[in-house]
């Protein structure tokens, strides 16, 4: 017997603006084999250096979801025609804690893997993507990671900490979590403290794509050569909204000029399409500074583009 596939409660049922407050609008669900992909949000900010807020974001992201419909216009994808999805709630994280909440997030996600549940995640601010990571190598290994952002994020400490939004990626290629040759940074831009800021990853191996060198052009070719540089490897999407430029998502904490632009944003996931994508999540927006609710508008259709490129999704011609 066919099982019967979760759909979005579409707005020919129930008005945009009522049904349940879920990621568009889709039945909740528990963790079990059943599920292929779940939502999950993690309303985590206490790594966060600058403005707070992420920890609303899931809830907000959640909400402005509610204009998603279920089929690609533009990639032909039609990922519920195949996949179980469900929107799987939040990580009870500690507010009081960021060590123990590294635990719980971790704890959480090993729970979703045993079930081969894919995720894709709501955050918070950029700390979660490292629990995460360790969850994941258990199950895959070394992982290959497509990440997008204005930063970094390979610093050495934070006022003395090891681990804040400022540090996962150094701490997950200390820790092997990732496949440094297959770590992509793109949008990286701003200001900085020294030429090590960019030039340590580069050493490690990452390719590391300036913001500067997107200006004014498609980023089609770009992911030509990142499809190529990854293969056949398992592969992470770590977004942090600040990659896009302000003028498109000014809710957020660390604020940088010049960055992405929305069709530059959605080109780096859609040219993600072929590859192992075991997972993704999109960090980093701050409802308070988000008084349009643009930026988690925008944070929720990416996270679409980002169920969209999964390797079970299938296309209509």
């Amino acid at each position: 017997m066919t099982k019967e596939l979760n759909q979005p409660l579409s707005g020919n049922e129930m008005p945009r603006f009522g049904g349940p407050a879920t990621f568009m609008r889709l039945p909740t669900g528990e963790i079990t084999e059943d599920i292929d992909v779940g939502f999950i949000g993690i309303p985590f900010d206490i790594g966060t250096s600058n403005r707070p807020g992420a920890r609303l974001a899931p809830r907000q992201i959640r909400d402005e979801s509610r204009m998603l419909r279920p089929y690609n216009m533009a990639t032909r994808a039609a990922p519920f025609d195949t996949l179980q999805i469900a929107d799987l709630g939040d990580v009870a994280i500690n507010t009081f804690n960021l060590n123990s909440s590294m635990e719980i997030i971790e704890s959480h996600y090993d729970q979703l893997l045993s079930c081969d549940i894919t995720p894709l995640t709501m955050g918070g601010d950029h700390t979660i993507v490292l629990p995460i990571l360790r969850s994941l190598r258990k199950k895959y290994g070394k992982i290959a990671v497509v990440h997008v952002d204005a930063h970094a994020d390979v610093n050495d400490h934070m006022f003395g900490e090891k681990i804040a939004h400022g540090t996962p990626f150094r701490r997950a290629l200390e820790e092997g979590l990732i496949e440094a040759d297959k770590v992509v940074q793109i949008g990286l831009r701003g200001t900085g403290y020294s030429a090590e800021d960019f030039d340590w990853p580069r050493e490690q191996g990452f390719r590391v794509v300036t913001a500067e060198e997107c200006w004014y052009k498609s980023l089609n070719s770009l992911m030509d050569e990142v499809r190529a540089q990854i293969g056949e490897h398992p592969v992470y999407i770590s977004f942090d909204i600040d990659g896009l430029d302000p003028a498109y998502a000014p809710g957020t904490g660390t604020v940088e000029i010049g960055g992405l632009t929305v069709p530059q944003g959605l080109e780096i996931i859609r040219g993600c399409k072929g590859l192992n994508v075991i997972g993704g999540d999109l960090v980093e927006v701050s409802p308070p500074y988000d008084t349009t609710g643009n930026t988690a508008l925008l944070a929720s259709n990416l996270l679409f583009e980002m169920l969209c490129v999964l390797p079970d999704v299938e296309y209509r011609k």
